[in-house]
């Protein structure tokens, strides 16, 4: 199946861009792979930023640096001046690179796990301005409330391993390991819950006993896993969690800027036909939307749930 020429048409699921553009000042804006600002109008929170999206020769071939101007195109894009916090989802380079510029820009906090912060510590933002982070701690930024729940990366993780000294970019990808990988259960004042799932992995019952109205659901590379795979990560993430409502997020292909239409990862690396066959199946039994964001544009997940 990886060896598939081309890659999956976007365009087949055209009318399940449906997420509502928010009314109101709370929302949800997808910015791409895994990042998220979420936002009341006078609190926000992102997760990753991400916005450099290098090509596949760069990564394969380059040292890596973020890129400043695609960085703050997205950031004034999206409207983005200030935020609570960053919150890398793991320390992939698809997630973590940009953030303490990201972090720089905005004021805000850099809060992960200890790889995170050695990403932090190999830019010039301060120590004052990190906050690391374990399993099962909370979280208090402004309006929103974060819960970290250790989980793990999709299968096969290119880049396994911690980070245990700064990365000072130019890098090589392969010095972004991916650290700790969190499922984030958001909280805001408002009593409106979101499980922030990057990616594709899971711990078994790790996330009993936590509730949430939608998950944004990774799905990088689940379209070259086995149905049982997919079914496991199904039960121990939205079934757990009781979710009524999916919103599927790193399904872009990340290796495109976002001044480019967003389309599906190549087969070559994931088969999103694939995964949706599946996600589909699960989502009628459990009477769960499954919907895909828009990027860029203001959301309300919740008003589906």
């Amino acid at each position: 199946m990886r060896l598939r020429p081309g890659r999956p048409d976007i365009s087949a699921y055209g009318d399940r861009f449906d997420v509502p553009e928010a009314a109101g000042e709370l929302s949800v804006t997808f910015l791409g792979v895994a990042s998220l600002l979420l936002t009341d109008g006078r609190s926000a929170v992102m997760t990753d930023g991400f916005f450099s999206r290098p090509s596949l020769p760069a990564v394969g071939l380059r040292r890596l640096s973020p890129d400043l101007g695609r960085i703050d195109a997205a950031l004034s894009r999206a409207g983005v001046t200030t935020l609570e916090a960053v919150v890398p989802v793991h320390s992939h380079f698809d997630h973590v690179m940009d953030s303490p510029v990201v972090a720089q820009r905005t004021g805000a906090r850099l809060v992960g796990g200890s790889s995170t912060i050695q990403v932090g510590r190999g830019s010039d933002l301060p120590a004052d301005r990190m906050t690391q982070v374990g399993d099962g701690d909370t979280v208090s930024l402004g309006a929103w409330t974060l819960r970290f729940t250790a989980s793990h990366h999709c299968p096969p993780d290119r880049y396994p391993g911690t980070i245990d000294a700064p990365v000072v970019p130019p890098a090589r990808a392969r010095a972004y390991k991916c650290g700790e990988a969190w499922s984030i259960l958001t909280t805001h004042a408002s009593g409106r819950t979101a499980l922030l799932q990057g990616s594709a992995g899971y711990v078994e019952g790790a996330l009993t006993g936590q509730s949430a109205e939608v998950v944004y659901l990774g799905i990088g590379q689940l379209g070259v896993q086995d149905e049982a795979y997919v079914e496991a990560y199904w039960e121990h993430v939205v079934r757990a969690v009781g979710a009524r409502v999916v919103v599927l997020t790193h399904w872009d292909d990340f290796f495109r800027g976002l001044d480019q239409p967003l389309r599906a990862l190549p087969y070559v690396g994931d088969d999103l036909d694939a995964s949706m066959r599946v996600i589909d199946r699960l989502a009628a039994r459990d009477g769960v939307r499954v919907s895909f964001p828009t990027v860029f544009r203001r959301e309300d997940p919740w008003a589906l749930a």
